[in-house]
């Protein structure tokens, strides 16, 4: 997982955690993070923010460079992550009561793709643990970042109720968020994408829409909500995801989550384990999706570009198919903290 100590070359680093099995350096690394943040030792990993500021949806972005949900789960180590160098970070997914996710082993590495495999299923410890972390997180946000927190539905929540879910994670987190993720895309929580399908969306955002209205009026605050989409779309599929976003005045979308493809990583060690493939595999699908988004929705829309990313040039390449912003997870277990200020750089100076 991302190195925690910046002041030794990741590459270095890098074999100790390609070393242990994927899950438990995870573990390991965000324990870590969770422990040192906000203490003098998070100098180890800590780096200067470049300064790109946007606005995007309402809200003001020191720079276009994100962390994507599913890092950190239970948003444990907002304020060590953001230390590296992030203009936003987003943390989950909750849903409403804890869960384990799926069956162990359930990350797999393809290093010679600069992939992943998981299928961890939304492995998560509820929505009151959950809020409890983001509200002990103070100087991400006091330094001026974004903080994003994706919601979705328990795995033993029926198809049918989903709605419910994602109402009382809505109403659990708009207090204490920049913006909120509906994640209808992971492909690890059973029928979770058939929420994508044009009448399930269309009463799904209708939901969240007349429920958030009324939470901006309690709380005196518009928060902005953007979904979460997949890579395996076709066109017409995209065009009706555009249309219903639009017509429920949803702020922005997230393009893409992982791929069940596995066209490009065939023969491969893992190719073959079920979950989501994540990493270089998935860039170009992902780019085809942002710009068939950016066709649909206008120049304006919110558009946050993910999926692949492992150096500057490639996400100035998400910003040229059409994203605002853009967002790394699987590059920065390949690359390092260093990747975040080589993307923020890139970004910053090709305006």
């Amino acid at each position: 997982m991302p190195a925690i100590m910046a002041l030794v070359p990741y590459a270095l680093t890098r074999p100790f955690l390609f070393g242990l099995d994927a899950e438990k350096a995870h573990d390991l690394t965000l324990g870590a993070i969770a422990r040192l943040q906000n203490t003098p030792a998070q100098r180890l990993w800590q780096q200067p923010r470049i300064a790109d500021t946007i606005k995007v949806a309402g809200l003001t972005f020191p720079n276009r460079v994100g962390l994507a949900a599913g890092l950190d789960k239970n948003g444990r180590c907002i304020d060590g992550l953001g230390a590296m160098g992030f203009g936003f970070i987003e943390v989950g997914t909750v849903t409403p009561k804890a869960q384990p996710g799926n069956p162990k082993p359930r990350i797999f590495r393809l290093p010679q793709a600069d992939a992943l495999i998981n299928r961890l299923g939304f492995n998560n410890e509820g929505l009151d643990a959950f809020v409890a972390n983001v509200q002990q997180a103070h100087s991400f946000r006091a330094s001026g970042g974004v903080l994003g927190l994706n919601i979705g539905k328990n795995a033993a929540t029926p198809i049918e109720r989903a709605v419910d879910d994602y109402l009382l994670c809505l109403d659990g987190v708009y207090p204490h968020a920049d913006y909120v993720t509906v994640n209808i895309s992971s492909p690890n929580t059973k029928n979770l994408r058939t929420l994508q399908s044009d009448e399930a969306l269309d009463a799904l955002l209708s939901a969240l829409n007349a429920r958030r209205e009324k939470l901006a009026k309690s709380h005196r605050r518009a928060v902005p909500i953007f979904l979460k989409i997949a890579p395996d779309l076709d066109e017409a599929q995209v065009q009706v995801i555009a249309a219903t976003l639009l017509k429920n005045g949803i702020d922005g979308v997230i393009a893409t989550n992982t791929t069940l493809s596995r066209d490009a990583v065939k023969g491969l060690p893992h190719a073959d384990e079920t979950g989501g493939l994540s990493g270089a595999p998935v860039f170009e699908a992902s780019n085809a999706v942002i710009r068939q988004l950016r066709a649909a929705l206008g120049d304006d829309y919110p558009i946050i570009g993910v999926g692949g990313i492992l150096s500057g040039t490639q996400a100035r390449a998400k910003i040229d198919a059409g994203a605002s912003l853009v967002q790394i997870y699987t590059g920065l277990i390949y690359r390092g903290p260093g990747l975040v200020r080589e993307i923020a750089q890139a970004l910053a100076t090709s305006r």
